[in-house]
């Protein structure tokens, strides 16, 4: 089993009467590329927040490469790289320019890091350019630079491919998975489900400030199974005999359809034509993250 660099443990936090988040428990492993999805509002900031030290959590605990994270011990954190939020640039200054600043308060960061940086991040090109004239992604890019900026062995990001064209959520994406095959860990969150199924090994899902799941993302595909829609002339009766397979779940009718999860389509198909209902359209959809993340957080 590969070593857990980062772990929370019952990690709480109130608001007053409010509980933003409720006894998480994470684990994320060095090397892998895991998600962190959720709703607006679920508590992924104020989780990412409390990793960060930047929120105290009212319980619960944190450990970051084997060393704990609180108000008064945070050595983890200096192996750790975020972009957490718009960047912070310096609108007046060049992107090597920010880059140089930020590096003062890393005084192990080499001479020659700034142009590696930039050329990872795709902005060689813009180097000497003001970053008030910068595109959004533009920006976002940079920020994500000055967080690779000392090297760090985790990396946490939040909607790392917000404002980023097409084109450029691929980059990112691409990069992402370069820095896990580096062995660096990324720990990102965001909304974009597409993007995180391609770029991510593991996942957890929180809803309300609990995970309601956590995995690899094949596994907890894979549990979701696939759903099976079909064309009937009596939807209801459908509905009633796919009920009797134990497998069958979230059963469905919408019109002359029936839809149903958890069996296959050849099963379902056999089932009701040998109790008299031969449907005259089937059509299998196989589980996505979406879906699933829906089926979650509903």
């Amino acid at each position: 089993m590969s070593r857990i660099v980062l772990q929370t443990d019952n990690l709480s936090k109130n608001f007053g009467e409010v509980t933003a988040v409720q006894s998480v428990n994470l684990r994320v492993q060095q090397g892998e590329v895991f998600g962190f999805l959720g709703p607006n509002g679920a508590g992924k900031t104020t989780t990412i927040g409390m990793v960060l030290g930047l929120i105290h959590p009212t319980e619960g605990s944190i450990t970051l490469f084997d060393q704990p994270v609180s108000p008064n011990q945070n050595r983890g954190l200096k192996q750790v790289g975020s972009l957490v939020g718009a960047p912070a640039l310096v609108p007046y200054l060049t992107a090597r320019e920010n880059l140089q600043l930020i590096a003062r308060l890393h005084p192990e960061v080499e001479n020659g890091r700034i142009d590696e940086v930039l050329e990872l991040v795709g902005l060689t090109h813009a180097a000497r350019r003001k970053v008030q004239g910068f595109s959004t992604g533009m920006k976002q890019r940079l920020g994500l630079g000055a967080a690779l900026l000392h090297r760090p062995t985790l990396i946490i990001l939040d909607e790392p491919t917000n404002g980023l064209d097409p084109a450029g959520m691929r980059e990112v994406r691409t990069l992402i998975r370069q820095l896990a095959d580096d062995g660096i860990t990324v720990f990102l969150s965001s909304h974009l489900l597409h993007e995180v199924e391609q770029v991510c090994d593991r996942i957890a899902v929180i809803r309300q400030g609990a995970i309601v799941a956590q995995g690899a993302v094949e596994e907890l595909l894979s549990q979701s199974g696939q759903s099976v829609k079909l064309k009937v002339k009596n939807p209801a009766k459908a509905g009633e005999l796919l009920a009797q397979l134990p497998e069958a779940t979230q059963i469905q009718t919408n019109g002359a359809y029936v839809q149903v999860s958890g069996i296959e389509s050849e099963k379902a198909v056999a089932h009701l034509t040998q109790n008299g209902i031969i449907p005259s359209e089937v059509t299998s959809q196989k589980s996505d993250l979406e879906s699933l993340f829906l089926e979650l957080t509903k």
